[in-house]
């Protein structure tokens, strides 16, 4: 477990991280229900501030909560890495199944690979890329939406 982990693992910290660093998602009420090196959840809420007019989650929330579930393990096992490694999201995909009209719990389960792509990296001297999946479900069990969050890693060039 990482010190960025204990930090993720803390509400009042990461309501505090989420407001200086992704205020969008601290307004929109997403929380992290889940972290640790493997798997990670974050939850969305059905609310006004993320509502659309079809009366369901708004897609864009959707997508922020999904992204989150995979950066928190990517930012994990980036974490003060010697030599210090950057991280970008360079494509994503979605699929939608059915309305988001309460709480959605997105999950990711690809921490093993994300840190696969990343001691590639640092080991390379290249850049990686790894699709990694998050699973958004609703309180009963029914899929919300799935989404594929493809981010590169990259060793940081040595500054003079």
């Amino acid at each position: 477990m990482t010190p960025f982990l204990d930090l993720i693992r803390n509400p009042l910290k990461v309501r505090l991280f989420l407001l200086a660093n992704l205020p969008s998602a601290y307004f929109s009420g997403l929380r992290v229900a889940e972290a640790g090196d493997t798997q990670c959840a974050v939850t969305v809420p059905y609310r006004w501030f993320t509502r659309n007019p079809f009366r369901s989650t708004y897609f864009a929330c959707l997508s922020m909560a999904a992204e989150m579930s995979t950066g928190i393990l990517a930012m994990a096992h980036c974490y003060k890495r010697n030599p210090p490694v950057s991280m970008l999201v360079v494509h994503t995909e979605a699929a939608y199944f059915k309305k988001a009209t309460g709480l959605t719990r997105f999950v990711c389960t690809d921490g093993p690979a994300i840190q696969a792509a990343i001691e590639q990296a640092i080991t390379t001297g290249e850049a990686t890329t790894i699709k990694a999946r998050s699973a958004g479900t609703a309180r009963n069990g029914d899929a919300i939406a799935e989404f594929f969050i493809t981010w590169s890693f990259k060793v940081k060039a040595k500054s003079n």
